[in-house]
């Protein structure tokens, strides 16, 4: 299914890309013409992104026709074909870009995010994305993580409480700031998780002393302390690795005992996927 919103994001791309019109396409390219194409994979990866060109497709002209040969989620190497589209030609030049611009970048978050999730493969920890994403693209680009294997974490700032550093600092403390967002919960009848960043041992002890949140992120941990924040919290209350987790370092993290690691990388400093789209 495709995220809320996707008709009115593909739409804002296509104005941002076509203007008052493709002049390549239309001066080259008969209205009648008819022609087809298909979408070659040049890399090795996880593909994402082939709901979402088919969505673009038929958004911008219904009557273009898709075969699809590979789903999102596949394993590719190079000289995969993923799918064939075939129509106006036209409407397959115009659009071009913009499905493989969508494409290149989800392949890209679900292929890093399998990675991550292979690392940890056998310890019981679920690979969380973050709200590092490119303004305007959150829903799909955690879509992509899904499509990866990895797991959401909040989408935004109204899906859960999450009193980081700053907020404890500027509330107060850790409890003072606890004791706030509960009673703000209560108060506006909102059943949202609260989690707590800590970033010490005493910081946590803080957290089981207050109660009342249902995760404790433990930020900037080495491994060594966090198997004792693991220890210390003993499953009261879920655990959340975080903090300049790398391929590297991932799996001496998920296995200290925690329940989840959150990686910004998936979606802020992910390279593409290389594909394109070649006429037939």
């Amino acid at each position: 299914m495709l995220p809320a919103g996707t008709d009115e994001l593909i739409d804002r791309a296509l104005r941002e890309d076509i203007g008052n019109g493709d002049h390549t396409t239309l001066s080259t390219i008969p209205a009648e013409a008819r022609g087809a194409a298909r979408l070659l994979v040049k890399d090795h990866g996880v593909l994402a992104g082939v709901q979402l060109a088919q969505a673009i497709g038929h958004r911008f002209d219904p009557d273009l026709h898709f075969r699809v040969f590979l789903e999102d989620g596949a394993q590719v190497v190079p000289g995969d074909v993923a799918f064939t589209v075939m129509g106006s030609s036209r409407s397959i030049l115009i659009v071009e870009r913009l499905m493989l611009n969508f494409m290149q970048r989800m392949s890209g978050i679900a292929t890093l995010t399998a990675r991550f999730v292979k690392a940890v493969e056998g310890t019981g920890c679920r690979v969380l994305d973050t709200r590092k994403t490119t303004p305007g693209l959150r829903a799909i680009e955690k879509w992509a993580v899904r499509i990866g294997g990895g797991h959401n974490h909040r989408h935004g700032l109204y899906d859960m409480v999450m009193i980081k550093d700053n907020h404890a600092d500027m509330a107060g403390g850790i409890p003072r700031a606890i004791a706030s967002a509960r009673a703000y919960l209560t108060a506006h009848q909102l059943d949202l998780p609260i989690e707590v960043e800590t970033r010490s041992l005493a910081e946590v002890e803080q957290v089981l002393a207050t109660g009342g949140v249902q995760r404790i992120m433990l930020d900037n941990f080495t491994p060594a302390l966090m198997i004792e924040a693991v220890k210390l919290i003993a499953g009261r209350y879920e655990t959340e690795a975080s903090g300049g987790i790398n391929l590297d370092t991932v799996r001496s993290y998920a296995g200290t005992g925690v329940d989840f690691v959150s990686v910004g990388a998936l979606t802020h400093s992910v390279p593409s996927l290389d594909l394109s789209l070649k006429a037939m």
